[in-house]
């Protein structure tokens, strides 16, 4: 379960056996990453291209290919995000080809689930130290580490989903926000994408951060943080 006033770390895991995924799933969460599944190379591409993970956890043999041919398709595309190869191909020529073709990690089945969340929060910080504690955008100023927000040098109070969708707006300022990668990455897939939850979290950070409006809405797309 995720800590309260801490933003879940995003993890995508890809497996199609679906009682090991459930498992997995479940044991990532309990350590408190933000978790979207797939069964399968098509869904897990859906995911990629929707929304940034911190790290991909990657079943080999999937029923539409073997990932280490996705993942070898989109490191030639200039994709960085850290994967994580989870299979039963053991032998020492399969985790050679896991890594040439683009893998962080490879941990063969049967594992221990310690281990894998061991692995995978270490392939998390790894993401995570790219990212300055510091984002600014005008007279905007969030400090992750120390969970603050500035408008024009005055210090806001802001509740903690308000300051995860403040963040991730400004960590992509310019790019439009689907809500549902809002609630994916700040709700841990909890809410209900049909609900008004962002737009509520939206117009309360409006009011805080006052004018001119930075938070747009781009209607039937999501929410761009940026001048109008």
């Amino acid at each position: 379960m995720t800590r309260p006033g801490v933003i879940p770390v995003r993890v995508l895991v890809v497996e199609d056996d679906d009682d090991l995924r459930f498992a997995v799933v479940a044991e990532l969460r309990s350590a408190g990453l933000a978790v979207v599944e797939a069964a399968d190379i098509a869904a897990a591409d859906r995911a990629v291209r929707e929304g940034e993970h911190a790290c991909v956890v990657f079943d080999r043999m999937l029923p539409d290919g073997d990932a280490i041919t996705y993942v070898h398709r989109r490191r030639q595309e200039g994709w960085a995000t850290p994967v994580l190869f989870l299979t039963s191909l053991d032998k020492i020529a399969d985790r050679v080809a896991g890594f040439e073709h683009g893998g962080d990690d490879y941990l063969a089945k049967p594992f221990a689930m310690a281990e894998l969340t061991a692995r995978v929060s270490a392939l998390c910080r790894r993401t995570g130290s790219g990212r300055p504690s510091v984002l600014r955008h005008a007279d905007l100023e969030v400090d992750c580490a120390r969970r603050e927000v500035r408008r024009a040098g005055v210090l806001l109070t802001v509740s903690d989903k308000e300051f995860a969708v403040l963040e991730h707006l400004l960590a992509r300022a310019g790019q439009v926000i689907s809500r549902s990668e809002l609630i994916e990455h700040c709700w841990d897939n909890s809410a209900d994408p049909m609900s008004n939850v962002v737009d509520a979290v939206v117009k309360r950070l409006r009011a805080k951060l006052a004018e001119p409006r930075l938070i747009h809405t781009v209607h039937g797309r999501g929410f761009r943080l940026g001048a109008g």
